[in-house]
C-alpha cells in the first residue's frame, strides 16, 4: 500500500471534516478555514486519494506554536501515521520553538516518544442549561460592547499577556469566525475583558476567554450564554479553580481533565493568569 505525507490545502477541507467525523469529532468547514489561515496542516493519503490522517501546527510570533487536528482514520490506526504526521508538523518549522499540544489519551504515549512532556493541564466543561443572569451589580462597574475593529490593539494585547505569544494573525481570522465577539470597559473605555463565541456542529464553544478577574471573566460568560439555545462548552486552565466551581453553579460540569504537554521545554510560556478560557484545543 502505497501512502503519501503532505501539507493540506483548501482542496482537502471537506475530507478534514469528514476524517474528524470518523472519530465522534465535530469540526467543521468554517474551522478548518480558521485552522488552514493560521497555520499549516499535514495528512497522509492512499493511492486513491482518501485522507487517512491530519495534524495542524499553527504558530504564535517568534516563540510558541500549537500542534493540534492529530486524527488518523480508525481503519489505518498502527500504522505510524500519527506519530508521522506530528513530526512533520514539529519539522515544519525551527527547531528552537517551543511547542504545545493538548493531548487526548491516545495521543499521550506517542507525543511522549517525540520528546513531549506533561506541564498543565485543562478542565473540558459542557453545559446544557446554562443558568443566565439577568441583573448583576456588577454591570455597574463595566460596559460591555460588540467588539469593533478599532478595540484590535486593546485586544492582542490582552491576548499576548495571557497565552504569552503573538497571535494577532490567528485573532483576527478567529474573530472573523465568531458569532459573537465582546468586549468589556471599565468606566474610563479601557479594555479590560474580551471573549468569543464559536458556533460548532455540537457547541457553543467560549474561548478566548481574556479578562483582569473573576467578575469580568463571568459578564463575558453570561453575555456570550444569552438567547443561545444548545450546549456550550469551555476549557479553563489550571489555577482556575474558584471560577470552574462558579460555573459550575451556572450549570456547567466538568467531564475531562487533559494534560497540555511541551516540546523543547518544562512549562509554559510566561502568563499573566488572565486567560480563563482557551480558544479551542487545538490552538491552546
Amino acid at each position: 500500500m502505497s501512502i503519501l505525507l503532505k501539507r493540506l490545502n483548501e482542496s482537502d477541507i471537506e475530507d478534514l471534516v469528514n476524517l474528524s467525523k470518523s472519530i465522534g469529532w465535530d469540526y467543521d468547514c468554517d474551522e478548518v478555514q480558521t485552522v488552514l489561515d493560521s497555520g499549516r496542516i499535514y495528512g497522509h493519503v492512499n493511492e486513491e486519494g482518501k485522507l487517512l490522517s491530519s495534524a495542524a501546527i499553527i504558530t504564535y510570533g517568534q516563540s510558541l506554536a500549537s500542534i493540534g487536528m492529530v486524527i488518523v482514520n480508525p481503519d489505518y490506526r498502527g500504522l505510524g501515521l500519527g506519530k508521522g504526521v506530528t513530526e512533520a508538523c514539529i519539522h515544519s518549522i525551527s527547531g528552537e520553538k517551543l511547542i504545545m499540544l493538548i493531548s487526548t489519551p491516545e495521543g499521550e504515549p506517542v507525543y511522549r516518544k517525540l520528546g513531549f512532556q506533561t506541564v498543565s493541564f485543562v478542565h473540558k466543561c459542557l453545559c446544557n442549561n446554562y443558568i443566565f443572569q439577568q441583573h448583576s451589580p456588577l454591570y455597574n462597574q463595566y460596559n460591555v460592547h460588540v467588539y469593533q475593529d478599532k478595540d484590535f490593539l486593546e485586544v492582542n494585547e490582552l491576548d499576548r499577556g495571557a497565552v504569552g505569544a503573538d497571535r494577532s494573525q490567528f485573532l483576527k481570522t478567529r474573530i472573523n469566525q465568531s458569532k459573537k465577539a465582546l468586549v468589556v470597559k471599565n468606566l474610563v473605555g479601557e479594555v479590560v475583558g474580551f471573549g468569543l463565541g464559536i458556533q460548532t456542529p455540537e457547541n457553543l464553544i467560549l474561548g478566548p476567554i481574556i479578562a483582569s478577574n473573576d467578575q469580568i471573566a463571568m459578564i463575558l460568560i453570561n453575555e456570550l450564554s444569552k438567547n443561545h439555545f444548545g450546549k456550550l462548552r469551555i476549557d479553563i486552565p489550571k489555577g482556575k479553580e474558584s471560577f470552574l466551581q462558579i460555573l459550575e453553579e451556572k450549570g456547567f460540569k466538568k467531564v475531562a481533565q487533559p494534560p497540555i504537554m511541551m516540546l523543547n521545554s518544562t512549562d509554559l510560556s510566561v502568563r499573566n493568569n488572565s486567560l480563563y478560557g482557551i480558544a479551542a484545543q487545538i490552538f491552546g
